[in-house]
């Protein structure tokens, strides 16, 4: 028999005596939804740390400009490609791996931030066990106490745990009339089971949480993700399925995505922004080509893009594409030469130049 039968038979037989086995029965019903409610709180409360953190305090760009340095840091070509291929998933990856070194950086933060949760909470059920206890005791127009009762406790919960009503049909015909019983035996009862919890979420991990705090972290900088089909720049709306263009603050050198010449092996160092003042043509087949200033012919997704004439070049992409050079060159078997010679320039900038021009942005 399991142990939610043996309990319902407990209290059928034992009638109004058995406020401990109804005690033990509710708390064996609110485990499972306050188990819940810890991770749940625990997850936003780590979500809401990590906003007072330098990264996550901002907008999405500043984000961007944190990702860009923490990329710069690690002077690892590969995480760059993932950027500039996925910069969403990226992003998500790289939130994710902040939250994940919060939480587990041998404090045992994650542990006491569970604990805090739990004892919260803990502290609101008894909260509810009382004031419905005081609610009950001064009605005199309802035999059905227990009932009563029920409903009273389930609707104080309602904003801190998830405890249906309906779930407890099975025990609301009881002839509880003691509330000052109950309230003793509900406090006992869930004192054990905060004590059983307590010792559970001593070993928990960030992969049993329903869910993700870094998911919770990174809805706060959702947006459009749409990238520049010529440069890979993602579009700065803050709105998904925004009316309208998309647009960028600054477009990069196309090479980063691939672009050559027509009829080349010349890797594009050009930014959109320029090109889209000039009488150069870009190609998207064998046969169809356009000039970058009548981009919007070309159809979706140029067409769904507003690419304003500006020369302005961030120095950082400067300093990558000279960094890189071989890399980029390997990638996409193309060469940095002729009409996509890195200027000597470019190949004079430091890395601490292009990271203290991004960070005036």
């Amino acid at each position: 028999m399991s142990f939610l039968s043996t309990l319902r038979s407990r209290i059928s037989c034992q009638g109004a005596t058995s406020v401990t086995t109804f005690a033990a029965f509710l708390c064996h019903k609110i485990e499972p939804a306050l188990r819940q409610a810890v991770y749940e709180r625990t997850a936003k409360d780590i979500a809401e740390d990590m906003q007072k953190s330098p990264d996550f305090q901002g907008s999405r760009a500043n984000l961007e400009v944190c990702i860009l340095r923490y990329l710069a840091e690690q002077e690892n070509f590969e995480y760059f490609n993932q950027y500039l291929r996925c910069p969403k998933e990226f992003c998500e990856s790289y939130i994710e791996t902040r939250v994940r070194n919060y939480c587990l950086d041998g404090s045992r933060r994650l542990g006491m931030l569970l604990e805090s949760s739990l004892d919260i909470l803990y502290r609101n059920i008894l909260s509810a066990v009382s004031l419905s206890a005081r609610i009950v005791k001064d009605r005199k127009d309802r035999e059905d106490k227990i009932s009563l009762w029920l409903d009273e406790f389930c609707r104080e919960l309602s904003e801190v745990i998830n405890l249906p009503r309906s779930d407890l049909k099975g025990i609301e015909h009881q002839e509880v009339t003691d509330m000052e019983f109950l309230s003793s035996a509900m406090a006992e009862a869930l004192d054990d089971l905060r004590d059983r919890l307590m010792k559970e979420l001593a070993e928990s991990k960030l992969s049993l949480f329903p869910r993700q705090p870094h998911t919770i972290l990174a809805e706060h900088f959702s947006g459009c993700w749409e990238q520049c089909p010529f440069c890979g720049a993602v579009c700065t709306n803050t709105m998904q399925n925004h009316d309208g263009d998309h647009q960028v603050v600054y477009h990069r050198p196309q090479a980063l995505m691939g672009w050559r010449w027509i009829g080349t092996e010349q890797l594009i160092i050009d930014i959109c922004s320029s090109l889209v003042s000039s009488n150069c043509f870009f190609q998207i087949s064998d046969n169809e080509k356009f000039l970058y200033k009548r981009y919007r012919d070309a159809g979706p997704p140029y067409s769904t893009w507003k690419i304003l004439p500006d020369p302005s070049m961030q120095a950082y992409w400067k300093w990558f594409v000279s960094h890189f050079r071989t890399q980029l060159e390997a990638l996409y078997n193309q060469k940095f030469q002729g009409r996509g010679e890195i200027p000597e320039a470019w190949q004079r900038i430091t890395k601490e130049e292009a990271l203290s021009e991004l960070d005036k942005r």
